[in-house]
């Protein structure tokens, strides 16, 4: 094998190796939702620490992070005696992943600047390859077999 392309292939598979754990490493932040706060205020906190709002707190753009929860002052517990046989309703989960009660914030910078690197390296081998090809052929020398 031509020390080219064992120099190529070596970067190739160095690239892959390093990039690949780094990804891991990249999803295991945590992901907050509204279901993880007690309070309105305390999520509203969170969404003033990034206004970005990587996590979805803030379903709607208004400004006001996960509004559905009890605010701390109106937060009263009464205990109402409930009579036999009555159904007492649960809430009902409502706007999913736009309310910010799951999913993710997509790939990261560097992620897809990896992505685009590691595409790019690829075609410019094949490039590469497909040229060395027609060099060889017009020379008349033919593919070579290994």
């Amino acid at each position: 094998m031509n020390i080219r392309i064992r120099a190529l292939c070596t970067a190739a598979l160095t690239i892959l190796a390093t990039t690949g754990p780094a990804a891991v490493v990249a999803h295991a932040q945590t992901d907050l939702d509204c279901n993880n706060f007690t309070f309105q205020e305390d999520a509203q906190a969170e969404f003033n620490r990034d206004p970005s709002d990587p996590f979805r707190l803030d379903a709607d753009n208004d400004g006001i992070a996960c509004e559905w929860l009890p605010h701390r002052g109106s937060a009263t517990v009464t205990s109402t005696p409930v009579p036999q046989g009555t159904v007492t309703p649960t809430s009902i989960p409502q706007r999913g992943v736009n309310a910010g009660v799951g999913g993710s914030t997509g790939p990261a910078g560097f992620e897809v600047a990896g992505g685009i690197g590691l595409t790019v390296v690829a075609l410019g081998l094949v490039g590469g390859h497909v040229v060395l090809r027609r060099r060889r052929s017009a020379a008349g020398a033919g593919p070579r077999r290994f």
